[in-house]
Protein backbone atom coordinates (compact mmCIF):
# COMPACT_ATOMS: atom_id res chain seq x y z
CA UNK A 1 0.00 0.00 0.00
CA UNK A 2 2.95 2.23 0.38
CA UNK A 3 6.10 2.96 -1.07
CA UNK A 4 9.17 1.32 0.59
CA UNK A 5 12.58 1.83 -0.34
CA UNK A 6 15.31 -0.63 -0.58
CA UNK A 7 18.63 0.14 1.20
CA UNK A 8 21.78 -2.00 0.20
CA UNK A 9 24.14 0.07 1.96
CA UNK A 10 26.59 -2.60 3.88
CA UNK A 11 24.54 -5.36 2.12
CA UNK A 12 26.97 -7.31 -0.35
CA UNK A 13 25.19 -8.08 -3.66
CA UNK A 14 25.53 -11.54 -2.92
CA UNK A 15 23.48 -14.04 -0.56
CA UNK A 16 23.86 -11.40 2.17
CA UNK A 17 21.73 -9.11 0.41
CA UNK A 18 18.67 -11.34 1.71
CA UNK A 19 19.20 -10.26 4.56
CA UNK A 20 18.66 -6.43 4.28
CA UNK A 21 15.16 -5.08 5.02
CA UNK A 22 12.97 -2.81 3.16
CA UNK A 23 12.21 0.04 5.08
CA UNK A 24 8.92 1.59 5.01
CA UNK A 25 8.40 5.44 4.15
CA UNK A 26 6.75 6.67 6.94
CA UNK A 27 4.07 9.49 6.26
CA UNK A 28 4.25 12.69 7.95
CA UNK A 29 1.70 13.06 11.49
CA UNK A 30 1.57 13.09 14.89
CA UNK A 31 1.64 10.07 16.65
CA UNK A 32 -1.67 8.28 17.24
CA UNK A 33 -3.89 9.65 20.57
CA UNK A 34 -4.92 7.16 23.05
CA UNK A 35 -8.54 8.15 21.60
CA UNK A 36 -7.84 6.65 18.43
CA UNK A 37 -5.92 3.39 19.46
CA UNK A 38 -9.29 3.32 21.50
CA UNK A 39 -10.93 3.32 18.29
CA UNK A 40 -8.72 1.12 16.58
CA UNK A 41 -9.29 -1.64 19.03
CA UNK A 42 -13.05 -1.43 19.96
CA UNK A 43 -13.14 -1.17 16.07
CA UNK A 44 -10.89 -4.54 15.60
CA UNK A 45 -13.21 -6.27 18.23
CA UNK A 46 -16.92 -4.84 16.93
CA UNK A 47 -16.52 -4.77 13.42
CA UNK A 48 -14.06 -7.86 12.66
CA UNK A 49 -11.50 -8.55 9.87
CA UNK A 50 -13.71 -8.64 6.54
CA UNK A 51 -11.54 -9.53 3.42
CA UNK A 52 -8.24 -7.72 4.57
CA UNK A 53 -7.04 -8.51 8.21
CA UNK A 54 -4.66 -5.98 9.36
CA UNK A 55 -7.04 -2.99 8.03
CA UNK A 56 -9.50 -3.13 10.91
CA UNK A 57 -11.35 0.20 10.23
CA UNK A 58 -14.48 -0.58 8.25
CA UNK A 59 -16.26 2.69 6.46
CA UNK A 60 -18.59 2.56 3.61
CA UNK A 61 -19.49 5.28 1.40
CA UNK A 62 -20.59 6.45 -2.05
CA UNK A 63 -17.52 7.53 -4.66
CA UNK A 64 -18.87 9.73 -7.99
CA UNK A 65 -15.95 9.48 -10.87
CA UNK A 66 -14.58 13.62 -10.84
CA UNK A 67 -14.98 12.81 -14.51
CA UNK A 68 -18.41 10.95 -15.03
CA UNK A 69 -20.74 12.10 -12.26
CA UNK A 70 -23.14 9.61 -12.76
CA UNK A 71 -20.72 6.33 -12.40
CA UNK A 72 -21.59 6.18 -8.92
CA UNK A 73 -19.62 3.00 -6.74
CA UNK A 74 -20.11 2.05 -3.00
CA UNK A 75 -17.18 1.38 -1.43
CA UNK A 76 -16.50 -0.68 1.73
CA UNK A 77 -13.16 1.01 3.39
CA UNK A 78 -10.78 -1.51 4.76
CA UNK A 79 -8.58 1.14 6.89
CA UNK A 80 -5.48 1.25 8.98
CA UNK A 81 -4.88 4.28 10.84
CA UNK A 82 -0.86 4.95 10.11
CA UNK A 83 -0.57 8.00 12.46
CA UNK A 84 -3.31 10.61 13.45
CA UNK A 85 -2.80 12.38 10.48
CA UNK A 86 -2.70 9.88 8.03
CA UNK A 87 -4.76 6.75 7.28
CA UNK A 88 -4.84 4.29 3.92
CA UNK A 89 -7.67 2.33 2.63
CA UNK A 90 -8.49 -0.86 0.44
CA UNK A 91 -11.37 -0.92 -1.16
CA UNK A 92 -13.92 -3.55 -1.77
CA UNK A 93 -17.08 -4.17 -3.66
CA UNK A 94 -18.76 -5.82 -0.45
CA UNK A 95 -17.73 -6.92 2.68
CA UNK A 96 -17.94 -11.19 2.20
CA UNK A 97 -14.25 -12.95 1.66
CA UNK A 98 -14.82 -13.29 -1.85
CA UNK A 99 -15.11 -9.45 -2.40
CA UNK A 100 -13.52 -7.40 -5.60
CA UNK A 101 -10.82 -5.27 -4.68
CA UNK A 102 -11.80 -2.33 -6.50
CA UNK A 103 -9.71 1.04 -5.62
CA UNK A 104 -7.30 2.12 -2.51
CA UNK A 105 -8.07 5.39 -0.64
CA UNK A 106 -5.53 7.68 1.35
CA UNK A 107 -6.79 9.75 4.08
CA UNK A 108 -5.30 12.70 5.49
CA UNK A 109 -6.01 15.37 8.19
CA UNK A 110 -6.42 19.33 7.38
CA UNK A 111 -3.42 19.90 8.48
CA UNK A 112 -1.36 17.24 6.27
CA UNK A 113 -3.78 18.99 3.55
CA UNK A 114 -2.23 22.55 3.85
CA UNK A 115 1.07 21.35 3.38
CA UNK A 116 0.43 19.94 -0.20
CA UNK A 117 1.63 21.65 -3.04
CA UNK A 118 -1.38 23.56 -5.03
CA UNK A 119 -1.08 21.40 -7.65
CA UNK A 120 -1.43 18.50 -5.93
CA UNK A 121 -4.86 19.54 -4.06
CA UNK A 122 -7.11 18.48 -7.10
CA UNK A 123 -6.69 15.29 -6.17
CA UNK A 124 -7.83 15.09 -3.28
CA UNK A 125 -12.11 15.37 -1.79
CA UNK A 126 -13.26 17.12 1.12
CA UNK A 127 -15.16 14.59 3.69
CA UNK A 128 -17.57 17.10 5.81
CA UNK A 129 -20.20 16.00 3.37
CA UNK A 130 -19.87 12.41 3.57
CA UNK A 131 -20.24 12.80 7.56
CA UNK A 132 -22.72 15.20 8.02
CA UNK A 133 -25.47 13.71 5.37
CA UNK A 134 -25.34 10.87 7.37
CA UNK A 135 -23.53 8.65 3.97
CA UNK A 136 -20.72 7.53 5.62
CA UNK A 137 -20.94 4.96 8.08
CA UNK A 138 -18.91 2.56 9.77
CA UNK A 139 -21.26 -0.87 10.08
CA UNK A 140 -20.88 -2.78 13.49
CA UNK A 141 -20.23 0.13 15.52
CA UNK A 142 -21.66 1.69 18.50
CA UNK A 143 -23.44 4.74 17.62
CA UNK A 144 -21.53 6.44 20.02
CA UNK A 145 -18.01 5.21 18.75
CA UNK A 146 -19.11 5.90 15.47
CA UNK A 147 -19.49 9.36 16.32
CA UNK A 148 -16.86 9.80 17.70
CA UNK A 149 -14.65 7.81 14.60
CA UNK A 150 -16.81 10.71 12.61
CA UNK A 151 -15.92 14.11 14.79
CA UNK A 152 -12.16 12.74 13.98
CA UNK A 153 -12.25 12.56 10.33
CA UNK A 154 -13.86 16.17 10.19
CA UNK A 155 -12.40 18.50 8.09
CA UNK A 156 -10.18 15.73 6.16
CA UNK A 157 -9.51 15.42 2.94
CA UNK A 158 -9.03 11.75 0.56
CA UNK A 159 -7.39 10.85 -2.29
CA UNK A 160 -9.36 7.83 -4.09
CA UNK A 161 -8.35 6.11 -7.11
CA UNK A 162 -11.03 3.32 -8.48
CA UNK A 163 -9.16 0.43 -10.58
CA UNK A 164 -12.12 -1.87 -11.46
CA UNK A 165 -15.60 -1.06 -12.24
CA UNK A 166 -17.17 -4.45 -10.78
CA UNK A 167 -20.47 -2.98 -11.02
CA UNK A 168 -23.45 -2.43 -8.72
CA UNK A 169 -26.88 -3.44 -8.01
CA UNK A 170 -27.71 -4.05 -12.01
CA UNK A 171 -25.10 -1.56 -13.57
CA UNK A 172 -22.72 -2.52 -16.01
CA UNK A 173 -19.39 -4.16 -14.77
CA UNK A 174 -16.69 -5.38 -16.76
CA UNK A 175 -15.08 -8.80 -15.97
CA UNK A 176 -11.13 -7.55 -15.29
CA UNK A 177 -9.64 -4.49 -14.23
CA UNK A 178 -10.15 -2.40 -17.93
CA UNK A 179 -8.62 0.84 -18.28
CA UNK A 180 -7.18 3.44 -16.69
CA UNK A 181 -7.45 4.50 -12.77
CA UNK A 182 -10.86 6.91 -12.55
CA UNK A 183 -10.00 9.35 -9.82
CA UNK A 184 -12.94 9.53 -7.52
CA UNK A 185 -14.96 12.02 -5.73
CA UNK A 186 -17.30 13.05 -2.81
CA UNK A 187 -21.10 13.59 -3.03
CA UNK A 188 -21.06 16.93 -1.01
CA UNK A 189 -24.72 18.26 -1.85
CA UNK A 190 -28.29 16.44 -1.16
CA UNK A 191 -29.46 15.44 -4.83
CA UNK A 192 -26.19 14.36 -6.02
CA UNK A 193 -26.82 10.50 -5.87
CA UNK A 194 -28.48 8.75 -7.91
CA UNK A 195 -32.06 7.74 -6.75
CA UNK A 196 -32.51 4.95 -4.87
CA UNK A 197 -28.66 4.42 -4.23
CA UNK A 198 -28.58 5.25 -0.41
CA UNK A 199 -31.99 3.97 0.12
CA UNK A 200 -30.87 0.69 -1.30
CA UNK A 201 -27.57 0.29 1.24
CA UNK A 202 -30.10 1.42 3.96
CA UNK A 203 -32.09 -1.32 3.58
CA UNK A 204 -29.11 -4.23 3.09
CA UNK A 205 -27.29 -3.19 6.08
CA UNK A 206 -30.34 -2.18 8.01
CA UNK A 207 -29.50 1.58 8.71
CA UNK A 208 -31.11 4.94 8.37
CA UNK A 209 -29.05 7.43 6.94
CA UNK A 210 -31.65 10.50 7.56
CA UNK A 211 -31.23 9.49 11.38
CA UNK A 212 -27.98 9.07 11.51
CA UNK A 213 -27.58 12.48 9.62
CA UNK A 214 -29.96 14.10 12.15
CA UNK A 215 -27.84 12.62 14.83
CA UNK A 216 -24.34 14.31 13.03
CA UNK A 217 -26.07 17.65 13.73
CA UNK A 218 -23.67 19.02 16.52
CA UNK A 219 -20.81 18.38 14.24
CA UNK A 220 -21.34 20.66 12.21
CA UNK A 221 -19.75 23.52 14.56
CA UNK A 222 -16.71 21.31 13.84
CA UNK A 223 -17.03 21.94 10.15
CA UNK A 224 -14.47 24.49 8.22
CA UNK A 225 -14.66 25.30 4.56
CA UNK A 226 -13.00 23.09 2.38
CA UNK A 227 -11.33 23.15 -0.65
CA UNK A 228 -13.26 20.92 -3.49
CA UNK A 229 -16.59 20.90 -2.24
CA UNK A 230 -17.72 22.92 -5.21
CA UNK A 231 -15.47 20.99 -7.47
CA UNK A 232 -18.50 19.16 -8.66
CA UNK A 233 -21.70 21.49 -8.87
CA UNK A 234 -24.26 21.90 -11.43
CA UNK A 235 -22.33 18.18 -13.31
CA UNK A 236 -25.27 16.08 -12.30
CA UNK A 237 -28.60 15.14 -14.28
CA UNK A 238 -31.05 16.08 -10.76
CA UNK A 239 -31.40 19.49 -9.03
CA UNK A 240 -29.22 19.49 -6.04
CA UNK A 241 -29.18 21.54 -2.53
CA UNK A 242 -26.61 22.73 -0.11
CA UNK A 243 -25.87 20.43 2.85
CA UNK A 244 -25.96 22.63 6.64
CA UNK A 245 -22.30 23.11 7.57
CA UNK A 246 -20.31 21.86 4.29
CA UNK A 247 -19.05 25.17 2.78
CA UNK A 248 -16.38 25.48 -0.31
CA UNK A 249 -13.35 27.68 0.97
CA UNK A 250 -13.79 29.53 -2.73
CA UNK A 251 -17.04 30.78 -1.45
CA UNK A 252 -16.57 32.03 1.78
CA UNK A 253 -17.94 35.65 1.50
CA UNK A 254 -19.31 35.48 -2.06
CA UNK A 255 -23.10 35.53 -2.18
CA UNK A 256 -24.80 31.88 -3.63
Amino acid sequence: MYQLITRLTGCALAASVLNCQAQPTAPPGADKSAHTRALELGAKVLQGNGPLPGFHIYLVGFHPMRDMPENQIEAHHYCQQQNEDFAQCVLFDGSSRSANLHGVEYIISEKLFATLPAAERKYWHPHNGEILSGQLIAPGLPAAAEKSLMRSKMNSYGKTWHIWNTGHHGEHNDTLPFGEPMLAWSFNRDGEARPGLVEQLDRRLDVDTSHIRSERKELRELARPQTGVDAMQGQFARPTSGIPGVVDSGSVGKSD
